[in-house]
């Protein structure tokens, strides 16, 4: 906890008035709120938490219908890479995530040191979002990808989850991956398949912290101190 709080007091200096921030789901992101509640900017969010939240702390929130840029935008992950690919598959909310990620001058990830990997390590899985009609011929090609696919479901809804959008999420878990980038490609290209929890060439930085301090990454460059 106290990590992640000293993650977000970080991430807040880079947020200034008169800005559209872009905020992401999870409990980085709600202390990053508390930090940056009195400044005068518009939040622009995917999760029903978060939103929750910035409304509660006096935080207007723009729809995202009606954005077509954002300053700056914070997100978490479940892992990132030396090369700022990503996972982000918790919420389900990744395709949104990359619509505030398209619009945003900076996406900047905020994460403890163990989900920094010097390459993914695909522990944590790749959520496929698919399209409802497509579901048993995009669980066919991914299983020919050799992927493992679980419907992701809920002990408090019967069948599959579905997004925000009314699509079916997969998780799909891939033992070794030596090409990300054609990964990604692949998943993208299958006719029926909206979007992945994959982030590629999509995040410009990272805000990562650890017992020694906190420390930032761009996509060129090393970790430096802040």
């Amino acid at each position: 906890m106290i990590m992640k709080k000293t993650c977000a007091k970080y991430a807040s200096k880079l947020i200034h008035d008169g800005m559209v921030v872009g905020l992401g789901g999870g409990s980085t992101i709600q202390y990053l709120i508390d930090y940056v509640k009195d400044k005068d900017i518009q939040v622009v969010t995917p999760s029903v938490k978060t939103a929750l939240k910035a409304q509660k702390e006096g935080l207007p929130i723009l729809n995202t219908q009606f954005v077509d840029h954002i300053d700056i935008a914070f997100d978490g992950c479940d892992e990132v890479d030396s090369n700022l690919n990503a996972l982000k598959s918790g919420g389900g909310i990744h395709t949104q995530e990359k619509i505030i990620a398209s619009m945003a001058d900076e996406y900047i990830v905020l994460v403890d040191e163990t989900k920094f990997h010097k390459t993914l390590a695909f522990k944590a899985p790749v959520v496929v979002e698919v399209l409802p009609r497509a579901y048993s011929i995009v669980k066919k090609k991914l299983e020919q990808l050799n992927g493992n696919v679980v419907e992701r479901t809920s002990n408090n809804k019967d069948g599959i989850m579905i997004s925000d959008e009314g699509n079916l999420l997969l998780d799909v878990y891939f033992n070794e991956v030596q090409d990300i980038g054609l990964l990604n490609q692949t998943l993208l290209m299958m006719p029926g398949v909206v979007d992945t929890s994959l982030f590629v060439d999509t995040i410009t930085g990272i805000i990562m912290v650890n017992e020694k301090g906190v420390f930032k990454k761009e996509v060129k460059g090393e970790f430096h101190a802040l």
